[in-house]
């Protein structure tokens, strides 16, 4: 049985909160929060997994935790069977007390706040266990800070996009975005947040003429030597995101020295500052050989995913 760990810890965007609870009523028979959420129980059946993950969210909203998906297990078929959704403040860090390095803060202290789902033959999802207390303080004021809930509209990307481009300072976008949502708490997202896309966005911003001339460059070795491989990664709008090439010297040195590759992408000489991702090998002499180059727009899961995938 193959297991995935899975573990993104979703902190809040603030160190200093207010604590708050909520109680948990029983309505006509039936675990509700409010008027609207149900608490989980088990027995309760979904008809797929993102289902039962959107429930789960919206639970822990109106409480006030953040979630995150733990231990995916697939069956002896090889589908997905088993998973379990966790208070991102579940876990314990072990660091070297001894050691001379200040350790870094940490929300995992061991909350055991969870529940866990397996699928049957015909794909329906069904909570099996539950355990909704939390060793700690939940916070539903700040739910929409946390990590998991946090997201930018269309409207406000397409806004920080053009204040971006008419060279409107970030701290000014946000404030107006601040002010057309008449306040911080109608926000679903950060200051950070809006930075973090605009970057994102500039990394992304390599001009058509750029773009076609990296396909055409590409295109050109492939017809000078027919084992060059290249991919291109595009957003939804259509720009390149992504680039992953290995030419036929790389791909024949991975035949001979593929049993161990390591990967790096700590370096950021480039002119569009976007992380260049080498896949590298040792050969018989002990020295580095090059088996395969990436080019990111930012280091985040959707992107690495795409990346190995590529070079598989």
């Amino acid at each position: 049985m193959d297991e995935v760990q899975i573990d993104h810890d979703d902190v809040l965007a603030e160190s200093d909160y207010e604590n708050a609870t909520v109680s948990v009523n029983v309505v006509d028979g039936e675990n509700s929060v409010g008027d609207s959420v149900i608490v989980p129980e088990v027995g309760m059946e979904f008809k797929d997994l993102k289902d039962i993950f959107d429930f789960y969210k919206k639970y822990a909203y109106a409480i006030g935790f953040p979630i995150k998906k733990r231990n995916l297990k697939k069956g002896d078929d090889g589908e997905l069977r088993y998973v379990t959704f966790t208070c991102s403040r579940e876990g314990q860090r072990i660091g070297n007390s001894s050691g001379s390095f200040k350790l870094q803060p940490t929300i995992q202290m061991g909350c055991k706040a969870r529940i866990s789902a397996s699928s049957d033959v015909h794909g329906v999802w069904r909570i099996n266990k539950v355990h909704l207390d939390h060793n700690h303080e939940t916070s539903p004021s700040k739910s929409r800070l946390y990590r998991c809930n946090r997201e930018l509209s269309s409207h406000v990307k397409h806004k920080l996009e053009v204040n971006d481009l008419a060279g409107i300072p970030l701290h000014k976008s946000f404030n107006s975005t601040v002010v057309e949502a008449g306040g911080y708490d109608n926000l679903s997202c950060i200051e950070k947040d809006c930075r973090n896309y605009v970057e994102k966005v500039k990394r992304l911003r390599l001009g058509e003429g750029n773009a076609i001339a990296i396909q055409a460059y590409f295109a050109k070795m492939q017809t000078q030597c027919s084992r060059f491989y290249f991919s291109m990664d595009l957003d939804d709008e259509s720009r390149l995101q992504n680039v992953f090439w290995a030419d036929n010297r790389c791909r024949q040195a991975y035949k001979k020295f593929g049993d161990v590759v390591t990967f790096d992408t700590t370096y950021l000489t480039n002119k569009y500052n976007m992380p260049f991702a080498p896949f590298v090998g040792i050969n018989h002499y002990g020295q580095s050989t090059l088996l395969g180059c990436g080019l990111l727009s930012s280091e985040d899961i959707d992107n690495f995913v795409w990346l190995f995938r590529t070079w598989l």
